[in-house]
């Protein structure tokens, strides 16, 4: 069977978990609607700003912004050690790194969303820090849905080369005039021996948009994969479940993802790490809060080399009899000397703790609103001060809103 009569039977299978979507129903269109920055609405450049973008580049080594299929032009700082561009044109140039990087970490027939995201023409952010460079400041990407009932689809690439040191804030969200729509996000990341790429991704859709990234992440011999994801504003349907394989020796990784789902969302998130060199290391953290929403938050550590070590820690808060939380983790050990622990717990918040609070002269809502803050936040690395504020921030707005 040929590769493209594999990508076309691909695009009949049902997803490979949780809920499957009919994709003929949106429009699959390659169309302009936005030709440049300022054409982008003040609503949809406020929530591009609210998921960690600065309109102005100041404090970023380069800026991508794709709205719904078409790229506007990337900005890279001048003497920036960088290579951003779309993907479509990085393959025209780079012939031989097509052949060593395009869909070797995600395969093109995963399913009919990976599939369609082949056929069509490519389009996502294509970013390269060659050997031994670090940049000083992040990189920014905003993948931005402009367009009522517009099939998005994307596929990114990032290779940090042996040595080098790279930052990316990733941005996803959509226009407040955009109701209904859908998100395919490919992404495929390679860090090579002794880089080190911090990759945070924020979610900021509209509450009847769809959203299915699939990526994986592929870390050499003392490499280091930070992985951040937040989710704390309306989305109808997520599904991801990103996977790390720590293929050299000593390589590290740590996942982290803040996750709320008010009453309509339906979160099915999760993390894979497959620790397959000797030493490796890794840790998974997922806080999930549920208003009314659903989320069934997965974890899989599998350890398949000697002297590894990994943690997975899944919790979740309950603040309403309506919708729920599942949590699922899971640890597969294929040697004798693999170290794997585990924590999961799903509750509410214990009468006695508000109590505690309302004691010290907190109201029931300043104290409900304190114990939440307190839940969502962990320790994400590798932030930029502006964005870990923003953060900040908007758990502190999303903390008081539920407590109330």
């Amino acid at each position: 069977m040929s590769e493209q009569e594999k990508l076309q039977a691909a695009l009949q299978k049902q997803a490979a978990f949780g809920r499957d979507i009919d994709l003929t129903t949106y429009d699959d269109n390659d169309v302009a609607h936005v030709q440049s920055e300022a054409d982008i609405s003040a609503g949809g450049k406020e929530k591009m700003t609210n998921v960690g973008m600065e309109l102005d580049g100041a404090n970023r080594s380069g800026s991508f912004i794709q709205v719904d299929n078409v790229v506007l032009e990337p900005k890279v700082k001048k003497q920036t050690p960088l290579e951003l561009m779309n993907t479509g044109m990085a393959a025209k140039k780079y012939p031989e790194l097509v052949e060593k990087y395009w869909w070797k970490a995600v395969a093109a027939d995963t399913d009919k969303y990976t599939a369609i995201t082949a056929l069509e023409k490519e389009n996502g952010y294509f970013i390269r820090v060659k050997a031994g460079h670090k940049l000083t400041y992040p990189v920014q990407a905003c993948v931005f849905l402009s367009h009522e009932e517009q099939l998005q689809r994307v596929h990114n690439v990032i290779i940090v080369e042996e040595g080098a040191e790279l930052n990316v804030v990733s941005g996803c969200a959509s226009d407040p005039c955009v109701d209904k729509a859908v998100h395919l996000g490919i992404s495929e990341f390679y860090v090579g021996k002794d880089a080190k790429l911090t990759f945070t991704m924020i979610h900021n859709w509209g509450p009847n948009v769809s959203v299915r990234p699939r990526s994986a992440t592929i870390v050499e011999e003392g490499g280091v994969y930070i992985n951040n994801y937040v989710c704390i504003e309306d989305a109808k349907d997520v599904q991801m479940n990103p996977k790390v394989i720590l293929q050299g020796e000593g390589a590290v990784t740590r996942l982290n993802s803040i996750l709320a789902a008010a009453e309509g969302s339906h979160l099915d998130v999760g993390g894979t790490v497959y620790l397959d060199a000797k030493g490796t290391r890794a840790e998974i953290i997922a806080r999930s809060l549920s208003s009314g929403g659903e989320i069934i938050n997965r974890g899989l550590l599998s350890g398949k080399a000697e002297e590894v070590r990994a943690h997975l820690e899944c919790s979740g808060l309950m603040l309403s009899d309506a919708g729920y939380i599942s949590a699922i983790p899971q640890l597969d050990a294929f040697v004798s000397n693999a170290d794997m622990t585990h924590e999961a717990a799903v509750g509410r918040i214990a009468p006695e703790e508000i109590e505690y609070l309302m004691a010290r002269g907190l109201d029931e809502e300043e104290a409900t609103a304190t114990i939440v803050r307190g839940f969502l936040n962990i320790n994400i690395e590798g932030l930029p001060d502006s964005l870990a504020k923003k953060i900040t921030d908007t758990l502190d707005a999303f903390s008081l809103n539920k407590g109330m």
